[in-house]
């Protein structure tokens, strides 16, 4: 089994049916779900199924130290997670903010992390 720290804007895009990010969104939840927003018109039992099937699904990890290392401060917070949850990969729509790999974690896009799958 593979460890996935998923960015949000992964999380996000995956709104958008049979893109790259729902498709890796529905892998990792092992469930066809999909999260809405009003403009997809997403019914409110859609994303309580899905919010909850994360809780259940996902590893929680708490980061233990602050990183510094991403163009936008803002996505430290995932190589902290990444790190802490020994991740295989950390998949982003914005991978140029990032380094190309940390701690042992590639650093890909969705359409990269289906690709090697």
């Amino acid at each position: 089994m593979i460890r996935v720290v998923l960015d949000t804007n992964v999380i996000v895009s995956a709104l958008l049916p049979l893109g790259p990010p729902a498709q890796i969104f529905m892998r990792v939840l092992g469930r066809s779900l999909a999260i809405a927003r009003p403009q997809l018109k997403r019914s409110e039992q859609v994303v309580t199924h899905t919010l909850l099937a994360i809780r259940e699904t996902a590893l929680w990890v708490r980061p233990v130290h602050s990183v510094r290392a991403c163009l936008d401060p803002d996505d430290d917070i995932f190589l902290e997670c990444a790190e802490e949850a020994r991740a295989d990969y950390l998949v982003t729509g914005n991978r140029r903010h990032f380094p190309l790999v940390w701690a042992g974690t590639g650093i890909v896009t969705p359409r990269e992390l289906l690709d090697s799958l």
